[in-house]
């Protein structure tokens, strides 16, 4: 049998998923699973991105051009317009997900054997995705105890070498809820300005900001208009991460250029899920004011729940719909594992992702989870409910 790629053997597994068997095994014990370990909300799809698809009377599905629609690039680029973001239609290539822009930025910004600064703990995909690249993750350490702000510009650039060629940042942050000011915002500006790096932004939770907070984008930095990659993706703001669907924006003509021809290679993005996307820029103002008054009220119901267990530290996240949370445990592999598969609460437990996935520091997240408050208020109750009694009776309880 031949051998494997040294990358095939050694990407690595989702901590999100990873632990999927165990939750299916519980089931089929007649346990009741919380699923607080995936961000995939309970919110409806916009009506009209779902009847848009249902109207569809083409007799063929064609390709699309490998950037996208013209006519969906086009309404995009109006959309980030009314939000202050000056962009056209030839500075947007649609992406299959959030996840290939990832790809794409890492890719056509940098050589194999390049690094790119990353604060952690971060989406547990870019580890992967720089495995794929070729490229190295240098982690800039960011702690609970500060609720993840930025780490200090002194940690970045003692980590800068002459292969540093990128710096990327997800803001508001998944797993963290951490949403980034315009100061700290104009410190990465002046020092991707000083050593002439790129700037990766990952973008995805924009509508999702708290407590009179606003999001700024990486694409409104003045004197770096060049080093600039925004991500985006239709997942989270319209609820439809089935429909993998996201956005590579750039101003830098040469970067949309050399990510059109990966683009090219796998020929167009889905022509369903543009139609579906270009509809839902048709979503009424009342669709997103009652999704982000739901996830505020869940927000503030989980981390209350949380914070009011013996031992546990849960920050109040800004943005987003995730926190990152401190369990008084050993290893939160083996406690996340262990609420699976031996205990339960009512005949309910809960599914929670090991924050040890979200940091390329191994030594880093063993007391750490990362929630997803994507259920309603009555199931994160529940769920804190379990993780309160689990923890009365976990072995491995540290204090």
């Amino acid at each position: 049998m031949p051998n494997l790629s040294e990358k095939g053997i050694y990407l690595p597994p989702s901590p999100i998923r990873k632990l999927v068997p165990y939750a299916e095994e519980a089931k089929r014990r007649g346990i009741k699973v919380h699923h607080l370990n995936i961000g995939q909300p309970d919110i409806p799809t916009p009506a009209v991105a779902v009847e848009a698809v249902r109207a569809i009377h083409d007799k063929v599905f064609e390709y699309s051009h490998s950037a996208g629609i013209e006519s969906y690039r086009r309404k995009l680029a109006g959309y980030y317009n009314d939000i202050g973001i000056e962009l056209t239609y030839e500075d947007l290539l649609i992406t299959v997900g959030g996840s290939e822009a990832i790809f794409m930025a890492m890719t056509v910004c940098m050589n194999p054997g390049d690094e790119v600064l990353v604060p952690e703990p971060f989406y547990a995909n870019y580890n992967g995705f720089a495995m794929e690249a070729g490229v190295n993750i240098k982690p800039i350490f960011s702690t609970i105890e500060n609720d993840f702000a930025l780490p200090p510009m002194e940690e970045f650039e003692r980590h800068i070498t002459p292969r540093t060629k990128a710096i990327l940042i997800c803001n508001p942050n998944n797993p963290t809820g951490y949403l980034y000011s315009q100061k700290e915002l104009n410190q990465l500006r002046d020092i991707v300005k000083q050593y002439d790096l790129f700037l990766l932004s990952d973008e995805v939770y924009r509508e999702y900001c708290y407590d009179g907070h606003k999001h700024i984008s990486v694409m409104n930095l003045e004197g770096i208009e060049d080093n600039v990659v925004m991500i985006d993706s239709v997942s989270k703001r319209y609820s439809m991460c089935g429909v993998r669907l996201g956005t590579l924006a750039s101003r830098n003509r040469a970067v949309i250029e050399a990510a059109l021809k990966m683009a090219q290679a796998r020929l167009s993005p889905p022509y369903l899920a543009q139609v579906a996307a270009e509809a839902a820029l048709d979503a009424p103002k009342s669709y997103f004011e009652e999704v982000y008054n739901e996830y505020n009220k869940r927000r503030i119901c989980i981390v209350n729940a949380l914070n009011a267990i013996e031992g546990v530290y849960c920050p109040m996240p800004k943005g987003a719909f995730y926190t990152t949370v401190r369990l008084p445990i050993d290893d939160s592999d083996q406690f996340a594992q262990w609420m699976l598969e031996e205990f339960s609460y009512k005949g309910e437990t809960v599914m929670l992702a090991p924050a040890t996935g979200f940091y390329a520091s191994r030594h880093l997240g063993h007391d750490e989870v990362r929630v997803a408050y994507v259920l309603k208020c009555e199931d994160l109750l529940a769920a804190a409910a379990c993780i309160r009694e689990a923890l009365k009776v976990y072995p491995g309880r540290t204090i």
